[in-house]
């Protein structure tokens, strides 16, 4: 129950400020979910015993998300900056905490700054992206947790199952396939179905991640904020892995 309640209030909110808002609004409300989303990044980080995170990382995550051009500089200065301030007290731990800071920029902002040229494209291709992981996350927890015998990757999950793989990307075919047919002009049934299937794939690849990741540090949510859903991190670590995808197919494809 408290799950489906944080959803109804939580859903309302993200389509306004992907369909409705003016683009300040929407980089806003963007800026203020990566940053959450870092912040708990930065503690399941500072649980695998090299210390804290430098703060220069929110900086630099922000930086991306507001750089105009491309961001490979802004994430090449974030590498040498963060190697630099890693430079204190136990010296054997300067790399592992340069690489955990540079990994968190570019696995929370950089992905997240996937976000900014789709909805400048195209509103709904943002939207669309959201919807496939929606329905692709419900559909897996449902009838992963009635009919969920077969462990994908126990070691990772114990409790994702191949029944609630198949009937994730079941129904992100659905949804998101219609919802891409309907509201994103030119693109048609292949196109539609071929890309939710990829996207969907990664999808289910950075849920994986994310577990992997608490799994490493032995924390269990990246946080408590989203009653029945953990910390935003847990909510949106499949919407994390899609963004990139989405973005490259439309670069491809043109």
């Amino acid at each position: 129950m408290k799950r489906l309640v944080t959803a109804l209030a939580l859903v309302p909110v993200v389509i306004y400020a992907v369909l409705f808002a003016n683009y300040w609004v929407f980089l806003s409300v963007l800026m203020a979910v990566a940053l959450l989303c870092y912040y708990e990044y930065s503690g399941i980080a500072a649980s695998y015993g090299f210390g804290s995170l430098n703060p220069v990382g929110y900086a630099a995550g922000v930086l991306l998300l507001a750089w105009p051009g491309e961001a490979w500089p802004v994430v090449t200065i974030a590498a040498l900056v963060a190697l630099a301030a890693a430079m204190r007290g136990d010296l054997s731990k300067t790399l592992p905490r340069a690489a955990l800071l540079l990994m968190g920029v570019v696995y929370v902002f950089g992905c997240w700054q996937c976000a900014i040229p789709l909805h400048e494209h195209n509103r709904h291709w943002l939207m669309y992206a959201l919807v496939l992981n929606w329905a692709g996350d419900s559909g897996a927890y449902y009838v992963g947790r009635a009919f969920g015998k077969h462990r994908m990757a126990p070691e990772i999950s114990p409790k994702k199952s191949w029944e609630g793989a198949a009937a994730s990307l079941a129904t992100s075919v659905l949804v998101g396939g219609a919802y891409s047919l309907r509201f994103i002009p030119g693109v048609s049934i292949a196109g539609a179905i071929g890309l939710t299937v990829a996207a969907n794939a990664a999808g289910q690849l950075g849920d994986l991640a994310e577990s992997a990741i608490k799994r490493g540090a032995s924390v269990k949510d990246s946080s408590a904020i989203l009653p029945g859903h953990g910390g935003f991190l847990d909510r949106v670590d499949s919407t994390l892995f899609t963004l990139p995808v989405i973005y490259l197919w439309i670069k491809l494809a043109g």
